[in-house]
């Protein structure tokens, strides 16, 4: 009885410590604010916040009742709706992201009701094309899958369902110029094989399965990959998709059109030669969902080469697919409506 007694106690306090740190939530109101609009802008709005406002910062308030530039505000805890919005915006958690990242808020509803699969090249015993810089290795498979995890994030922020397929438990998102290499990446958890064929099919059977289980009208699977030429040849990001395919073929253009278009923003007279094309791939061929398989640049080349060491790089290959699938989506919504 005594045990019982003190769990019940620790709920308590607990409880008691949580809504104490709700109420002490503060914050400066901005030029021009009033409590009403200063309130609103934090999700706390009619007469009963109002008056809670101002019972906890009565010798704050100047006369009537109006708000001080500079001062620090203390809010009335949320309430019902509010609460449970506000309990949705709290962090998530997603250890592949590695500790620093592994926390993160679902920030928009962009991406709600959309499913996605994500897959990093080679993996495992299979380190994909190798690249050199002096006399450090540049492994495909280590960095596609840091720019896939960084899509996974974003993708994750803006509402939408994401499988990571292959995964990493101990590299998280990284930001090194040389990404060091393992062999312990899994298909979800499972050994990857050393047959090619049979590789490639495991990740295949993975989705496929997934995409069975999954209650979403839109699901997308993304391959991500580094390409391998001649150290001369320079590329830009190019995509395939998947044979007599519209929706494969439609989220691929997409694609390429929104890096033309950040090309263009961000680099202005450079140019894109990305390309989209139908290609007959393994995983293509033998994936359910409508997909995109991205080659991200040649890692032989020292120009290309910039794209995927340069952790800011990474972070923007990331957004613009990110931005793509969006688009997708938005075009998507527009012809189902």
């Amino acid at each position: 009885m005594k045990v019982k007694l003190s769990i019940i106690l620790s709920l308590l306090i607990t409880l008691l410590c949580a809504n104490q740190l709700q109420a002490q939530e503060k914050a400066f109101p901005k030029k021009g604010e009033g409590i009403a609009l200063f309130l609103k802008r934090h999700n706390r709005t009619g007469a009963d916040y109002q008056k809670q406002f101002i019972e906890l910062n009565k010798s704050k308030l100047g006369k009537g009742n109006t708000l001080r530039m500079g001062v620090k505000y203390t809010l009335p805890p949320l309430q019902g709706k509010e609460a449970a919005v506000a309990a949705a915006k709290r962090a998530n958690h997603e250890p592949l992201f590695g500790k620093e990242l592994a926390s993160y808020k679902v920030t928009s509803s962009e991406l709600k009701g959309a499913c996605f699969y994500l897959v990093s090249g080679h993996g495992g015993p299979d380190p994909g094309a190798i690249g050199r810089i002096g006399s450090v290795e540049l492994h495909e498979d280590e960095y596609a899958y840091d720019i896939v995890l960084r899509l996974a994030r974003n993708l994750m922020m803006k509402g939408a369902k994401v499988h990571i397929i292959i995964q990493d438990a101990k590299d998280g998102i990284r930001n090194d110029k040389y990404l060091s290499n393992s062999k312990r990446e899994t298909c979800m958890g499972s050994p990857i094989p050393f047959n090619q064929v049979r590789r490639l099919q495991q990740r295949c059977d993975k989705i496929n399965t997934l995409f069975k289980q999954d209650k979403y009208a839109y699901k997308r699977a993304i391959f991500v990959h580094v390409d391998s030429r001649n150290k001369g040849h320079q590329t830009d990001v190019f995509f395939y998709h998947q044979d007599k395919n519209s929706e494969s073929k439609n989220l691929a253009k997409t694609m390429r059109s929104t890096f033309t278009h950040k090309y263009n923003k961000h680099q202005p007279g450079r140019g894109f030669t990305g390309t989209v094309d139908g290609r007959n791939l393994y995983v293509l061929r033998h994936t359910t969902p409508a997909s995109v398989f991205v080659e991200l640049g040649n890692i032989q080349n020292s120009f290309d080469q910039q794209r995927i060491i340069l952790s800011d790089n990474r972070q923007a290959l990331a957004n613009w697919l990110c931005e793509g699938f969006v688009t997708d989506y938005n075009r998507y919504k527009k012809k189902t409506r």
